[in-house]
């Protein structure tokens, strides 16, 4: 008799198998870290400071809402998403995938994705963000899904979903799966070719090995059961079906989500990059002279005439015109832009990078380093007295304030305010992610600040300065004796500077006009009155190498020709170069990705010896 088990060891049957379980176990887990309401329909606590906004076809009764906004001001939220209790399996795992409740109440960053059928909003909320009216009224699902990504950042400390059981969910309709999919932030296309793979890779386990390979098709057909086993908060209208035709249905909402739809009313579009070209190409008319200063013939932090070019770079971030020198000093290893950048340089080359068409993708990467900013705060902590915490922290260069919002995690007690130049700064304010915001030049804003603070932070921010030497100053300025000053920056000895040369991150050109060691930075802070306590190289450490050097060699091959700087703009050739290009990226960013990951723990044991590309000092400011 035929013996089913025997044949070739049944290696991708196993993986797969393996990716089933570790993925059944997340589902499991997201979903029962899912409260549920308690309806009380005797509770007649007010509920005028808050509005239920529902999809077209989502009614909660009372009860249910008056049980939400009992559990939201129980738990201090100010942002609810109600997950009604028979959602259907599909929707459910693709709600799963996107929402890890434990995160969203331990990381303020966390994304915040909604089941698109009924949001609790407190009225605070809606005013800071500035809701129109008209987005509140009978959206259907994919709006809500976007509402609730939208308001999200205006209760970032605050923001929670649960369960409502009597909550009964609408029907599916299946014209809104392409932008319900976009909504809940999942891309389709990435998506869809991930999807393909995963076929491909059921059909060669059950060609290799049938028995095994059946099996694992059958364990990836019942997963929403395994999902839902036991006490679950959800418990799907359509589970027996979802289960029995999951492959067959599958098929059907693919098609529907690369064919469906685009959207027809969503939040303010982004800014048209071809509107923006005309302007591009006014600045460049005349060249591009006006955007340096003269070249220096001495190091800025020591004098020294003993230089030696570093690299010489385009602009690897945008692909914006211009080459840019960085030179080295043999005597006391600085590195920096000469000639340096004017100030038309400065506004030409930030322009559109943390604002305008850039914002979002900028916004969207300072929103995964969580880890960093908490590290930062954490650093300040080990370092106080006990039971102590700084009074008020000025974060100079906040951006959009995320290193304020994740440290007031860590020291819950200590008032944020943010200094920047972009209109970031002043958004934070309205998201309450800091107190105050303060937009200009922080040299010339010290004497307004001064002895206003015990805690400065410049997080990867010196090193974009024009001087250095100026900034330390107006800190010592802003600081009080005995204040704290923490400083993060690039490590110019990092091992990878010299293998990857102009493709490594850190030389940021042409952003970065400094990159100084940390004995440099630390003798300048001892010559105004600081005394350095603390230094991180290994905690420090970005992560980023290889995958900051692929991005960049895809910018130089292949920039986007949709940007408005891209001379002739986009054309058939130039959109089919980079569509190949970045499908031909995706094994170099696995592969970097990899790399980056061996680099950190690296890192951890030879930080200071070259192997972490950044580094902190926590210095204090002496007294007299």
């Amino acid at each position: 008799m035929l013996n089913p088990v025997a044949g070739p060891f049944p290696w991708l049957a196993l993986l797969i198998a393996l990716g089933l379980l570790g993925g059944t176990r997340t589902l499991r887990r997201r979903l029962r870290a899912l409260p549920s309401l308690r309806t009380a329909p005797t509770d007649d606590r007010p509920i005028d400071a808050w509005t239920c906004v529902t999809a077209i076809g989502a009614r909660p009764d009372r009860a249910t809402v008056r049980a939400a906004v009992a559990h939201a001001e129980r738990h201090g939220l100010l942002l609810l998403d109600l997950v009604p209790g028979d959602l259907p399996a599909d929707e459910l795992l693709t709600l799963l995938g996107r929402l890890d409740p434990d995160r969203i109440r331990r990381d303020p960053l966390a994304r915040g994705r909604g089941a698109g059928h009924a949001l609790l909003v407190h009225e605070d909320v809606l005013r800071r963000a500035a809701v129109p009216a008209a987005d509140l009224v009978d959206p259907d699902a994919p709006e809500l899904i976007e509402l609730t990504a939208r308001l999200r950042p205006f209760a970032a400390l605050g923001t929670g979903h649960a369960v409502a059981p009597e909550l009964t969910a609408t029907r599916p309709d299946p014209t809104l799966r392409k932008r319900r999919l976009r909504a809940a932030g999942v891309p389709v296309w990435p998506t869809l070719v991930g999807n393909l793979g995963e076929a491909a890779a059921y059909t060669g386990a059950c060609v290799a090995t049938p028995f095994w390979g059946a099996l694992a098709f059958l364990a990836m057909w019942v997963q929403p059961y395994a999902v839902v086993a036991g006490r679950s908060p959800v418990r799907p209208r359509d589970l027996g079906r979802a289960c029995a035709l999951r492959p067959v249905l599958a098929v059907g909402r693919w098609v529907r989500a690369v064919s469906g739809p685009r959207p027809t009313r969503a939040a303010a579009p982004a800014t048209d990059p071809a509107a923006l070209r005309p302007e591009y190409a006014r600045s460049v008319a005349d060249g591009l002279d006006a955007f340096f200063e003269e070249r220096r013939e001495t190091c800025p932090w020591c004098g020294s005439t003993r230089l030696a070019v570093r690299s010489r770079i385009g602009d690897h971030l945008q692909g914006k015109p211009g080459r840019f020198t960085l030179e080295r000093c043999r005597d006391c290893a600085h590195v920096f832009q000469n000639p340096r950048l004017s100030l038309a340089g400065l506004e030409y080359y930030y322009r559109d990078f943390y604002d305008g068409l850039g914002g979002p993708g900028a916004e969207a990467l300072f929103g995964t380093m969580s880890r960093t900013y908490r590290a930062r705060a954490e650093l300040v902590r080990r370092n106080l007295p006990a039971d102590t915490a700084p009074r008020a922290w000025l974060d100079v260069g906040t951006g959009h304030a995320h290193m304020c919002l994740v440290g007031r995690t860590v020291l819950p007690d200590t008032v944020f305010d943010g200094l920047d130049l972009g209109d970031g700064v002043a958004q934070a304010e309205r998201r309450g992610w800091i107190r105050t915001a303060y937009r200009g030049q922080f040299p010339e804003s010290a004497d307004d600040l001064a002895g206003g603070y015990d805690m400065v932070g410049m997080h990867h921010y010196l090193e974009h300065t024009r001087d250095p030497f100026a900034e330390l100053d107006a800190a010592a300025k802003v600081l009080v004796p005995g204040g704290r000053l923490l400083i993060e920056l690039p490590d110019p000895h990092c091992w990878y500077g010299r293998l990857l040369r102009g493709l490594w991150l850190p030389l940021f050109q042409p952003q970065h006009q400094h990159l100084m060691p940390w004995r440099n930075l630390e003798a300048a802070l001892n010559a105004r009155g600081f005394t350095v306590v603390a230094r991180e190289h290994g905690r420090a450490h970005q992560g980023n190498d290889f995958t900051g050097a692929v991005s960049q060699a895809l910018t130089v091959l292949a920039p986007n020709p949709a940007m408005p700087w891209i001379v002739g703009g986009p054309t058939p050739l130039r959109r089919a170069r980079r569509i190949a290009l970045v499908a031909l990226s995706v094994p170099c960013f696995l592969a970097a990705v990899l790399l980056d990951a061996v680099g950190l723990l690296l890192a951890r044991v030879a930080g200071e010896r070259g192997g972490s590309n950044a580094y902190r000092l926590l210095a204090r400011k002496d007294p007299g």
